[in-house]
């Protein structure tokens, strides 16, 4: 009689090579704002391809089916999740986007430390050096986002002091060590179990402090490399359980936020290094910034945007927590029936996360074209009429090219202070997420509009219709 286990195999592998297939095309077309969600469409049914195969498909070393409580409790936990994550999805709200974020990599870290831990446990010579690493990683990953979660809520304030770079480097050290040490030496099942136990430990008081420090400007950066950290936990339970779909799935995460995290930090003209260790963002303020604020009404706003023939809107996270894109979008519209051509100037580290003023805008159908990337709206930005800034600090700031003492020199700009006249919409003064003054507000070409964006953009309509 056939033995049907290597025919099984065959389908197995085949439909994780379709899965990975599914995977690599919707993550090339999440690079693309009008592909994007048709990218997650595609992505998800790879997923769900994956997940299907090996609960009807995969064997054991005794050539066992799983058992049928277990599959019944997959399903089960499949369900409950997916109806978590729609309702979830459906609530939150889009300045709360970064969190959720940190949140899903927690919990994807999560999962793969507890898959080593429980596999170690059952087994302490099995993989021993991939299973530890997916511990530590995945500790890591849980307790790093759930710090940048809490950062993100303010709910934790940063340490900025050299002696956490030093217990950092203590820590890391201790793990290395920790590591070498139960693959060198020939310890009993008991010790390892034990020595395991204080590898998780070490490994989740790293994730806090390694996260701790780092300033509030950076936190992009961050949830970027802990999104990256979770994809290589995933690989790394792939390599326990030799699941080719884990494996490359992790790794194509893992790839894609090392090199995104990469990008983000030359937009700020930084090292990875430097973001991890530095504290950026969270130091002292600048003082001594000479000049005056100077106002303008709605009325005279109106009439400035009205006769202009180039306008360009610069979002940030302040237009995010009032909600303002849709009003935002209602007067891109209006300025454009005048005659005036508006685009809209995207930093690559505005907002709280990668992509966050994209999608932001993307969700009050700002048409995809309008958008401009940091470095083709700067050349065009002397020849604009009005810079309209809603929300925006840090990203703005010319004290980034003007003060090479200030925490953010050499960080590149969205160089809004060349425009002809810049108008910056704004509760107050209040500082920006780097905690430093902003040299522009106090330019002569510069305009405050101090209010709520959302109420203050609504007026502004109504004061451009009857202009």
């Amino acid at each position: 009689m056939l033995n049907a286990a290597p025919v099984l195999d065959v389908i197995l592998n085949y439909s994780y090579l379709v899965s990975a297939v599914l995977f690599v095309f919707g993550l090339r077309m999440l690079s693309n704002p009008e592909t994007a969600r048709t990218g997650n469409i595609w992505s998800g049914v790879g997923m769900l391809l994956a997940m299907t195969v090996t609960i009807i498909l995969h064997r054991n070393n005794e050539g066992r089916p799983i058992p049928l409580f277990n599959v019944y409790l997959i399903i089960g936990t499949i369900l409950i999740s997916s109806y978590i994550g729609i309702v979830i999805a459906r609530k939150v709200r889009m300045t709360a986007m970064p969190q959720l974020v940190s949140f899903f990599n927690a919990t994807g870290g999560l999962a793969s430390a507890l898959v080593g831990f429980s596999e170690y446990s059952k087994n302490p010579d099995i993989a021993e050096f991939v299973t530890l690493s997916g511990i530590v990683v995945g500790m890591v990953t849980f307790t790093g986002s759930m710090m940048a979660y809490g950062k993100l809520e303010e709910k934790v304030k940063n340490i900025f002091s050299p002696v956490m770079t030093w217990i950092n480097i203590a820590l890391l050290l201790i793990l290395i060590s920790c590591v070498g040490f139960m693959l060198a030496l020939p310890l009993t099942p008991e010790v390892k179990i034990i020595m395991m136990y204080i590898l998780t430990a070490f490994s989740f008081i790293y994730g806090i402090t390694f996260v701790l420090p780092i300033g509030g400007a950076d936190m992009p950066v961050v949830i970027s490399l802990l999104n990256s950290f979770s994809g290589i936990a995933a690989a790394l339970a792939g390599f326990i359980y030799s699941n080719q779909a884990m494996i490359l799935g992790g790794i194509l995460v893992g790839a894609s936020g090392v090199i995104l995290t990469l990008l983000m930090c030359k937009a700020m003209n930084r090292s990875l290094l430097n973001v991890i260790v530095g504290s950026f963002g969270g130091g002292s303020s600048m003082s001594g910034v000479e000049g005056n604020i100077r106002e303008i009404s709605l009325s005279d706003t109106a009439v400035l945007l009205s006769y202009s023939q180039k306008v360009v809107i610069v979002p940030g996270y302040g237009m995010a927590v009032a909600q303002a894109q849709y009003a935002c979008n209602e007067l891109t519209k209006l300025i454009e029936e005048k005659g005036a051509e508006v685009k809209f100037a995207i930093h690559p580290v505005a907002g709280r996360m990668p992509g966050h003023m994209n999608v932001l805008l993307a969700e009050a159908d700002v048409p995809y074209e309008k958008l401009v990337e940091m470095d083709s709206i700067n050349p065009l930005l002397p020849e604009t009429d009005v810079v309209l800034i809603i929300g925006a600090n840090d990203v703005v700031n010319p004290a980034a090219e003007e003060d090479p003492a200030s925490p953010i020199a050499g960080m590149p700009i969205i160089r809004a202070h060349t425009a002809k006249n810049i108008i910056v919409l704004k509760r107050g003064m209040g500082k920006g997420y780097a905690a430093i003054e902003n040299n522009l507000f106090y330019k002569d070409n510069t305009r405050m509009l101090f209010g709520d964006a959302k109420n203050t953009l609504q007026k502004l309509v109504n004061e451009v219709k009857n202009v």
